[in-house]
C-alpha cells in the first residue's frame, strides 16, 4: 500500500485559493488512480477529483467542476494536487487523498486529511 500525508488546508475567504498536496510514499505510486474526496461536519464523505493512474483521465464532482483541477507529478515528487478556485463556504470540509490501485474496485488507502475552512 502507499502511504499518504495531505498538506495546505487552512482559512481563506470566500472566492478565494488553495492548492492542497498529497506526497506519497513508494515507487508505485504510478500504479495507483488518485482521488480526493471531502466530508463536511454531519454530512458523509463525499467524492471530489479523481486521475487517472496516467494522470490522462480526470473526473469531477458537479459542484466542483470549472472550480477545482487535480493534477499529478509521477515523476518528480509523487504528488498529487488539487487547485482550488472560486471558493465558497459550501466547500468548507476535511479533505483528504486516496489512492486506488490499478484493477482494484475501491480505495486502498488514505491519508489523514487536511482542513478547509471558507469564510463568507
Amino acid at each position: 500500500q502507499v502511504q499518504l500525508v495531505e498538506s495546505g488546508g487552512g482559512l481563506v475567504q470566500a472566492g478565494g485559493s488553495l492548492r492542497l498536496s498529497c506526497a506519497a510514499s513508494g515507487r508505485t505510486f504510478r500504479r495507483y488512480a488518485m482521488g480526493w474526496f471531502r466530508q463536511a461536519p454531519g454530512k458523509e464523505r463525499e467524492f471530489v477529483a479523481v486521475i487517472s493512474w496516467s494522470g490522462g483521465s480526470t473526473d469531477y464532482a458537479d459542484s466542483v467542476k470549472g472550480r477545482f483541477t487535480i493534477s499529478r507529478d509521477s515523476v518528480t515528487n509523487y504528488r498529487v494536487y488539487l487547485q482550488m478556485n472560486t471558493l465558497k463556504p459550501e466547500d468548507t470540509a476535511i479533505y483528504y487523498c486516496a489512492a486506488q490501485a490499478i484493477g482494484a474496485t475501491k480505495w486502498n488507502s488514505w491519508g489523514q486529511g487536511t482542513q478547509v475552512t471558507v469564510s463568507t
